[in-house]
């Protein structure tokens, strides 16, 4: 059975989801689950979690535990990363910074200063991880869920021979907001039952289908059909209705600019393109109400702790839900040969023929006994490449930057940033971006600084 590995862990809320995934999938319910964290502390919270939920439900799996991953890769068959490089005290620097100098990143983890920034903390310990699965386990499929998604996808299909999908969630987030927006509701929580396992899944509408392709937080729906129709004409008239146009006004303020929606939140996509962030009147305007993803990161475990002690203790169960990410789903389908279509973030060799070449694409891959098949898409609509080229410019020099150790290239991700250079010159880039590396030098390689 396999044996699937799960670097950082100590993610507790996001590893505890994860888990209940792989364990509602009868053929994964005897698998070996390493668990990988350098926080001892966060390492017992999960782990004991991870005891509590087999026996809750009797299962057969076996829980490993170790702050040292080479303990656990030897014979590894799936590796799940979602570290965070340099924890909150990075995140801080990464978002408050630019914010001196006017860069309101309601995120900041996939594109811009932050975008960059984490980045350039996290590849080198990627690049890391790449070289152990190379050593003690060349043949297991590594799963990325740690942001930013394209850029450390890239450097790894750039330096490394490690098989690689980077997996997020907001194709089938939007799909199912879209199926509500034109009146589709999701069906009923169902219950299934097999001989170990009692869950319930809450999936996507049957009636709708797509086809979505771009990048990742920026890919777009080319295809979004009901009963085999097209649902846009549905989706135009659902935006005339302030209620839903207030939910995501960014998003409906594209599509009505460019054609198509996108797959990230309001929030998210206003940091990628010029048009909605360049002055507080007008995040006001685009962004109903503020969300800091910082700030609800400080909170941390907060919300939880109560709900997982009991959950531990066994005054509480913990609930077996499966979610609707795709990590469980690609584990099974490559055990069991149950094939299964998901969208990844894979290299561009030819999917998508009107962006570059080596570049990391979102596209529908299917998967099978043999591993993961990226489709072929051909080009996007000009608009909606150049939406994303804007973006691809700023990965690959902050990918060459970290590569290389080339500041250079560093400094120009971010002069090409769409949304920094709407509002700075290249002189005040340059001087936060200097902020930056100087604040960030404890979690950064000493190379930058020689």
């Amino acid at each position: 059975m396999p044996k699937i590995v799960l670097i950082g862990a100590g993610s507790v809320v996001f590893a505890q989801k994860l888990i209940i995934d792989l364990i509602t999938f009868p053929a994964l319910q005897n698998s070996t689950i390493s668990l990988v964290d350098i926080d001892e502390e966060r390492l017992e919270l999960i782990t004991n979690l991870t005891e509590r939920l087999k026996k809750q439900e009797n299962l057969p799996i076996t829980i490993e535990c170790t702050t040292e991953r080479k303990n656990v890769l030897p014979g590894a068959d799936y590796v799940i990363n979602m570290i965070q490089v340099g924890g909150l005290d990075a995140y801080q620097l990464d978002v408050e910074i630019p914010r001196k100098y006017g860069i309101d990143q309601t995120v900041g983890d996939t594109l811009g200063p932050g975008g960059v920034f984490r980045g350039l903390r996290t590849i080198p310990a990627l690049l890391d991880i790449a070289r152990d699965i190379e050593e003690l386990c060349p043949q297991a499929l590594f799963i990325n869920y740690t942001n930013p998604m394209a850029i450390l996808c890239w450097a790894l299909n750039k330096a490394t021979r490690v098989k690689n999908v980077g997996l997020c969630h907001s194709v089938q987030g939007t799909a199912r907001t879209l199926a509500e927006f034109i009146g589709i509701g999701a069906e009923d929580e169902t219950e299934y039952q097999d001989e170990n396992a009692k869950f319930s899944y809450k999936p996507l509408p049957q009636d709708i289908d797509y086809w979505v392709a771009g990048i990742n937080h920026q890919a777009w729906f080319l295809e979004f059909k009901y009963k085999g129709e097209d649902a846009y004409p549905l989706l135009w008239k659902a935006m005339e209705n302030p209620e839903i146009y207030q939910q995501e006004i960014v998003r409906f303020e594209i599509m009505k600019h460019f054609g198509y929606f996108v797959t990230e939140s309001s929030h998210h996509m206003s940091e990628y393109v010029p048009y909605f962030r360049k002055n507080p009147e007008l995040v006001r305007k685009f962004i109903s109400e503020r969300w800091d993803y910082y700030e609800i990161c400080k909170e941390g475990l907060g919300p939880y702790q109560d709900k997982i002690r009991k959950q531990i203790s066994g005054e509480e169960p913990i609930e077996i839900c499966r979610s609707l990410e795709y990590g469980s789903q690609i584990i099974n389908a490559m055990e069991t040969n149950q094939i299964v279509r998901i969208n990844g973030n894979v290299e561009n060799s030819g999917l998508i023929t009107n962006l570059p070449c080596g570049s990391c694409v979102e596209v529908p891959c299917l998967v099978d006994r043999l591993g993961i098949h990226p489709c072929y898409v051909g080009n996007l609509p000009p608009q909606l490449a150049a939406i994303n080229l804007s973006n691809i410019n700023v990965q690959e020099l902050a990918v060459i930057g970290a590569l290389e150790k080339n500041k250079e290239a560093i400094y120009q991700a971010i002069y090409l940033d769409p949304l920094t250079s709407a509002l700075l010159t290249l002189a005040e880039i340059k001087h936060m971006v200097d902020e930056m590396f100087e604040a960030e030098r404890e979690y950064l390689p000493e190379e930058w600084y020689e």
